[in-house]
């Protein structure tokens, strides 16, 4: 802006003035630019780690709500006449299931543990209980594989997506739905037979019960059960009710009618006794990167419940002869390696040994997880990286790709630069009988 002067002459601004003040706008626009950037960087990391602890505290939750229901019957969990083993522990009476059909296996999803495979028994010739490892069984996996192996149903380990994410364990549950069924009281009872058997359940559902037909399907099997036995075994469907079938036609024999009975229930065997299986998958993070994401599966059928989950593992509290908890990986409670845990001596006949005999003797499971931020932060410093994940041995923030971990981001695919924080959880298994 020029401007006069007395002597008529025009003045204005310098180059050089020009040029400073040019500089001074930079230095005040860069300063403004920067303040804006590192606010910006902040905000997200804030708003990354919000979210982080809210996801993990949900996914936990979500964890601890199946593992407290680990082995869950009908309304025989707990009690019991207790007996004193050879080790003078005293040990409840045993609660599993007596199987009378002979073939169970493809009522339940995700069984690993063939009839025969060495060290588990072969098939049995007669009724027996439902075996410890197949209520539960836990795998413990590492860069490579896993002890025992995972269900063939399950993703391979790998980086791409719908993979199992690597170096990250896997476990499996079952547990009966007890508010399914119908109840046998009124005009739906158990009607005995010959020899004390049951000849048939006549079966009229109430209100709030389901339909026979939306609620069962040759070949379903079904458990009759009350508050101190529980009884599988196959039928047939004549009209409204189910007569269950002879020795040699899909049962060892006839299931017992117990008299009296205690709140009597029947069971769609097949669908109302759940099989939970969890495990990580990768999946995509919609930012060109992946991130694991925790998995439900239940009798076969897997949905994502929540994202940003790098690392699961479990523990399992055993106790010992002497009185003490122990706790023990996958491999170990399958193997039974301290041979001075008790088991039941009711686990031995007619399954020929106690082999996996542990897995229903579990009083807690420790529960850890490993979240992620699920997103990027490129902005973030050396220091903001590391962290801490017992599963590794390590207690004080070191480096993601650190020499002393398990499995590295890295390893598995995922980007350091994220936000990284442990959750975990101690669960007492309500249905803990050894």
């Amino acid at each position: 802006m020029n401007t006069a002067s007395r002597g008529g002459r025009a003045h204005g601004f310098s180059l050089i003035e020009l040029m400073v003040a040019m500089v001074l706008g930079l230095l005040v626009a860069a300063g403004i630019i920067t303040v804006f950037l590192s606010t910006s960087s902040s905000n997200r990391a804030q708003n990354q780690l919000a979210q982080l602890q809210e996801e993990g505290r949900f996914a936990i939750t979500r964890l601890v709500g199946d593992l407290r229901m680990a082995n869950g019957q009908y309304c025989s969990n707990t009690g019991g006449t207790a007996t004193q083993g050879g080790s003078g522990v005293f040990m409840d009476g045993l609660r599993a299931p007596r199987i009378y059909a002979t073939d169970i296996e493809n009522a339940l999803s995700d069984l690993t543990t063939a009839w025969g495979a060495a060290p588990y028994p072969a098939k049995p010739a007669e009724s027996y209980y439902l075996p410890a490892y197949f209520s539960m069984r836990g795998y413990d996996c590492d860069k490579s594989s896993c002890a025992p192996n995972v269900p063939a149903s399950l993703p391979a380990p790998g980086k791409a997506v719908g993979s199992r994410v690597v170096g990250t364990s896997v476990l499996t549950l079952r547990y009966l739905d007890a508010g399914a069924g119908w109840s046998l009281e009124g005009n739906s009872i158990v009607v005995p037979g010959a020899g004390g058997l049951v000849d048939h359940v006549t079966v009229v559902p109430a209100a709030g019960e389901p339909a026979i037909a939306d609620h069962y399907a040759a070949p379903d099997l079904l458990m009759l059960a009350d508050c101190s036995n529980a009884s599988v075994f196959a039928a047939s469907l004549q009209g409204n009710a189910f007569y269950p079938q002879d020795a040699g036609a899909g049962n060892y024999s006839r299931p017992k009618a117990q008299q009296p009975q205690s709140a009597p229930r029947l069971f769609n065997f097949s669908r109302d006794y759940k099989t939970v299986t969890w495990y990580l998958q990768v999946v995509d993070n919609g930012s060109g990167g992946t991130t694991g994401a925790l998995m439900r599966r239940e009798n076969g059928n897997a949905e994502e419940v929540v994202r940003g989950v790098e690392r699961l593992d479990f523990l399992y509290g055993i106790e010992d002869g002497n009185g003490n908890t122990r706790y023990l990986g996958a491999s170990d409670v399958d193997t039974r390696a301290n041979g001075d845990i008790p088991c039941s001596p009711s686990w031995q006949a007619p399954l020929g040994g106690d082999v996996g005999c542990l897995w229903r003797g579990i009083k807690s499971i420790e529960v850890r997880l490993l979240m992620d931020g699920q997103q990027d932060l490129a902005s973030l410093g050396m220091a903001e990286r590391n962290y801490t994940y017992a599963g590794d041995g390590i207690t004080t923030p070191e480096a993601p790709g650190a020499a002393g971990r398990k499995v590295t981001p890295a390893e598995q695919g995922f980007a350091d630069t994220m936000l990284r924080r442990e959750f975990s959880a101690l669960v007492s298994v309500r249905n803990y009988n050894p």
